[in-house]
């Protein structure tokens, strides 16, 4: 017999070497810190929604660990923003350049742009042009 149940999406953890430089980091794509909860004496989780939702990113902070190998397989997240160019240019004023210029994947001439950016830990976000909200 299958149980029903509705499934939902709860978030992505990443672990991180400094708190207050992720935190900001994060807080300069739009995240704003919604909680943190110690790991008994080993870790702190600190949360992290976008203004529409819940909790979306788990920063976990091991004490004593500074950085982690990322290995080959995990690659990013994405988020949608509605103006790439002017995001760009916000996130250049704070010091935080793309991995190369906006373009769209594959040779595409139509579509969305993207451009990714990388976090204190060196974790990849894709940012997605997004003028249409219901894209």
């Amino acid at each position: 017999m299958v149980i029903p149940m509705t499934n939902k999406y709860l978030h992505t953890c990443y672990r991180i070497g400094d708190i207050d430089t992720s935190v900001a980091f994060y807080e300069k794509l739009g995240f704003s810190e919604v909680g943190r909860m110690p790991i008994g004496d080993e870790a702190i989780n600190v949360f992290l929604a976008l203004e529409d939702g819940d909790p979306i990113l788990e920063l976990t902070y091991n004490h004593g660990v500074d950085s982690y190998d990322l290995g080959t397989g995990y690659n990013h997240i994405a988020l949608a923003v509605g103006d790439l160019d002017g995001t760009l240019a916000g996130l250049a004023a704070q010091g935080i350049e793309p991995e190369k210029p906006p373009y769209r994947p594959g040779g595409r001439t139509t579509g969305s742009r993207i451009a990714f950016v990388r976090d204190p830990d060196d974790y990849r976000i894709e940012l997605v042009e997004r003028t249409d909200p219901s894209e």
